[in-house]
């Protein structure tokens, strides 16, 4: 999609209707979320509590509005260019500090996690704010959007001086303000409201952006059970059993994002009429599909640290909701690029449900190895389904 004169700037990107390559720059900022996945996947494993499944779900909605909300700017906005390079790297370091303090968030270092936060998104966005000039066409969306993040940061400083009770739900509205907003255009008195026309979206850059998030979060899955074999002293066959299922079940998850619509997803954003409208939708799909990994990565953990051991309760919620979680997400994602939900997921979220009754009787490593044969089968499904009741592909799924 070539500039127009309307968005022209020496800091945008320079689009000459060729697919926008994601740069060295974005890649090296991504390797302080493999950092900060990892942080959330042992805050949930230590935390196995309705309680501690809350506080972490309100973490990784911050973890995730961080990296949207910076993808979005250099879809935008070139990050080779000194003013975006460097602005990029200071966000890394507010990223890197809020990453550090979540085992904390909730404990004492509440306002540091609240202060970084906040300092990253409203920083960036008055940044490039500030680099427009006036009658700019992105110039109005990043004051509706500065406005918004800017009331979420009262919250989200309220919670961290607030108790940890009170915290929670504080912080839960700081992350629906952020959340909530783009589905209204960011609309404030007196400032209008943004149109996703307006959002002038590279969607092959967009959907690259997320495919590569999504491969972090199976990658910091595979580095948590190689690091949980790494502390196992003997490495007997129960142990290697459950690698596999670990590492199976991982494999699965990324053949049915990768395997089955990655591409398709691609062309689909490329070629819609309103590709601003399928990154806002991509936006919340993707924040859904790697809560599904973060929940699984912890089941990993579980399987490979006591593989004998009879699930309890909370063990056995985390190893089937994640998988479960996954499913939903996948299925939404491809409704997003196909136009309905695929009946591989719905039944394989079904079954899933059925495993409630007898996981109480399993140990561990049995129910790992159950829900890994789940997700590998809907994989094969996908994959491998007749052409007939193959979901058909849609190139402009969001028209309508």
């Amino acid at each position: 999609m070539p500039i127009t004169p309307a968005f022209s700037h020496p800091l945008l990107r320079q689009r000459d209707g060729h697919h926008a390559r994601v740069t060295y720059e974005e890649l090296f900022f991504d390797l302080v979320y493999v950092f900060a996945v990892t942080q959330l996947s042992h805050q949930l494993l230590h935390h196995l509590s309705f309680g501690g499944v809350a506080q972490t779900l309100v973490l990784w909605f911050a973890v995730w509005l961080g990296w949207q909300y910076t993808w979005w700017v250099t879809n935008w906005f070139d990050p080779e260019t000194t003013h975006i390079r460097s602005m990029l790297f200071c966000t890394m370091l507010l990223a890197l500090l809020m990453a550090s303090s979540i085992p904390e968030a909730f404990g004492e270092r509440g306002l540091v996690f609240a202060l970084a936060y906040v300092a990253m998104q409203v920083g960036r966005t008055a940044f490039i704010w500030c680099q427009l000039p006036a009658g700019h066409a992105l110039g109005q969306n990043y004051l509706r959007m500065l406005g918004w993040v800017c009331i979420s940061a009262v919250f989200w400083i309220a919670g961290a001086l607030a108790a940890p009770e009170l915290r929670l739900l504080l912080w839960l509205l700081a992350v629906l303000c952020e959340y909530v907003a783009p589905m209204f255009g960011f609309a404030l008195p007196g400032l209008g409201r943004s149109k996703t026309e307006d959002w002038t979206i590279e969607g092959g850059h967009m959907a690259e952006r997320c495919q590569l998030f999504v491969i972090v979060a199976l990658g910091e899955t595979l580095l948590a059970s190689g690091a949980t074999l790494a502390d196992t002293p003997v490495w007997a066959w129960d142990v290697l059993l459950a690698l596999g299922a670990t590492f199976i079940g991982t494999l699965a998850m990324w053949w049915l994002y990768f395997g089955t619509a990655s591409k398709d997803a691609t062309a689909a954003i490329s070629h819609a009429e309103d590709p601003g409208k399928i990154a806002a939708y991509f936006h919340y799909v993707h924040a859904i599909l790697i809560a599904g990994v973060i929940a699984s990565a912890v089941g990993n953990d579980l399987v490979l640290a006591h593989p004998h051991a009879l699930a309890t309760a909370p063990q056995i919620a985390i190893l089937l909701a994640g998988p479960a979680i996954y499913l939903l997400g996948s299925a939404i994602y491809k409704k997003v690029v196909y136009g309905r939900l695929p009946a591989s997921h719905w039944i394989g979220a079904l079954l899933l449900l059925a495993l409630v009754p007898l996981s109480s009787l399993c140990s561990l490593l049995v129910l790992g190895w159950l829900t890994t044969a789940l997700i590998l089968g809907v994989a094969f499904w996908d994959t491998y389904a007749p052409k007939s009741s193959r979901l058909p592909p849609a190139p402009h799924p969001m028209q309508h």
